[in-house]
């Protein structure tokens, strides 16, 4: 079966993905007492304390509205980790299904992502309202956030569909990526400006240009920056970097589905 064929298969499970989604959607709102709103006072609660230690106490920044400006960053990365860590786990957490039932497996690391999606979708009237009401208003070019958004989905669905193979069959996979988006998101400009990392280092006599590294080398930073762009600075993306991070994260889609195919048939024996 190829590409296509799993493809047309998966859209027949479409109903499958949405009852999974939902279920991931109820079960993170179950028995607390705010509900959805957790999906608001969670971010508010991050944004201010990353504001405290990094705003004031490392030292006041010149940036305006600080707290618009974290939260620009600090959603879509959560969106990111939270889908990792989840779609990691999703195969392994749901070994009794995957062994007793059959349905595309990539339904589970995929509905993770998608599940993560809607709740960073939920999140964002937080940084809308926050923005106007400290004077950081919208511009029109926010509209182009859906373009920044599709993006992001095909990077996480590629890093997901790769996460949740290779936890399948190394358990410690869950644990070295807890360490590896740790030092993922200090690399990449969520708390700090892009324009803050040098264009030029010497490193033994060679001049490196470390901010367009960073952006080629990370393709979250690049995201996160387009974000920042569109919703905070309210100006256009650096599209250069943007298409290029759109054809690595294209890359990385396809690569890491077919990965998970190659090694999906002998998942139930393994978990």
């Amino acid at each position: 079966m190829n590409i296509l064929q799993h493809l047309r298969e998966l859209w027949q499970y479409r109903d499958l993905v949405r009852n999974l989604v939902v279920r991931d959607l109820k079960a993170r709102y179950k028995n607390s007492i705010l509900g959805v709103a957790w999906s608001w006072v969670n971010p508010l609660l991050m944004m201010v304390v990353y504001t405290i230690v990094f705003n004031i106490l490392a030292g006041r920044s010149n940036l305006r509205n600080y707290p618009v400006f974290i939260l620009c960053a600090l959603l879509p990365w959560n969106f990111f980790a939270n889908a990792i860590s989840q779609a990691t786990n999703s195969i392994v957490d749901a070994a009794p299904l995957v062994k007793k039932v059959y349905f595309p497996r990539e339904a589970l690391p995929l509905s993770a992502v998608l599940s993560n999606m809607v709740h960073f979708l939920i999140s964002l009237p937080v940084l809308f309202l926050l923005a106007l009401a400290m004077g950081n208003p919208l511009t029109g070019w926010a509209l182009l956030f859906p373009v920044t958004l599709v993006i992001q989905v095909m990077f996480t669905v590629g890093v997901g569909f790769i996460t949740a193979t290779l936890n399948v069959f190394y358990r410690d996979t869950r644990l070295i990526m807890d360490v590896l988006l740790l030092a993922w998101f200090f690399l990449t400009p969520i708390f700090y400006p892009l324009t803050t990392v040098p264009e030029r280092y010497i490193l033994w006599g060679v001049s490196i240009n470390v901010r367009a590294w960073l952006l080629r080398l990370n393709p979250m930073a690049s995201i996160i920056s387009s974000y920042r762009d569109l919703l905070y600075w309210g100006t256009s993306t650096a599209w250069d970097f943007l298409l290029r991070t759109a054809v690595t994260s294209l890359i990385v889609l396809v690569m890491g589905y077919i990965i998970f195919l190659r090694y999906s048939p002998r998942f139930g024996e393994e978990v």
